[in-house]
């Protein structure tokens, strides 16, 4: 029997094909993600470097000897490398369980592919279940709260977390995701709303699925 990490640490070693040669890397922040740096050292002498979404990515990345852009001097990224915290067959994401949501967007936006590394646990009919993350200004938090149950969400301050950006997280509770791409331009509207959880305007284009027979290949 294959355990979680088991899995995890299958699917980031396939997703070192989708490495493009000579090239700068967008990684992820998370626990399969670190698998994915884990797998990226050892091929590190054949990329440029990489591009972090968090500080723990980029330390992570340094601790293996692979220099660290930022996106400003990297510019258009050939992949970006993630997990997710639900995904649907859609390939429309919940991500920001770590709390790094806004740089993750970010960097995906800048990539030309985005692969997502899941085990199968992460696979879903219906995104929802995983609380929502909202990275919010803090002096929006309570008007932004009102405004998420008014939406029929059940919003819960993150406690003792700060994103690496300055700002809380309100992990919303209660909302089943019919419409994945309607509701992240919703709630992007809310002012005060930095970025929310939802990765379904730009999902990803390839999913990476460890499962108990080998990893699944799914893609949009």
């Amino acid at each position: 029997m294959m355990s979680q990490d088991d899995l995890k640490r299958t699917v980031a070693q396939a997703a070192i094909e989708y490495v493009p040669f000579d090239s700068i890397v967008g990684v992820g922040t998370g626990s399969t993600a670190n698998f994915f740096i884990d797998e990226l050292a050892k091929i590190k002498h054949k990329i440029r470097g990489a591009v972090a979404s968090s500080e723990a990515s980029a330390q992570r990345l340094r601790g293996h000897g692979i220099e660290v852009l930022s996106l400003n001097d990297a510019g258009d990224l050939p992949v970006y490398m993630d997990g997710a915290d639900e995904i649907t067959r859609h390939l429309h994401m919940i991500k920001g369980g770590g709390g790094a949501l806004t740089r993750e967007k970010i960097v995906a936006a800048a990539s030309r592919k985005f692969v997502c590394m899941c085990d199968a646990s992460k696979l879903v009919d219906v995104l929802g279940r995983f609380p929502l993350p909202i990275e919010v200004i803090p002096m929006a938090r309570s008007s932004v709260a009102r405004q998420l149950v008014a939406l029929g969400g059940q919003p819960k301050l993150r406690e003792g977390f700060t994103t690496d950006n300055g700002n809380v997280i309100l992990d919303v509770h209660g909302l089943q995701i019919m419409n994945p791409v309607e509701l992240e331009s919703t709630l992007d509207h809310i002012a005060g709303v930095v970025t929310n959880g939802l990765f379904a305007r730009r999902g990803a284009d390839v999913l990476l699925l460890g499962t108990a027979e080998g990893v699944k290949t799914m893609t949009a």
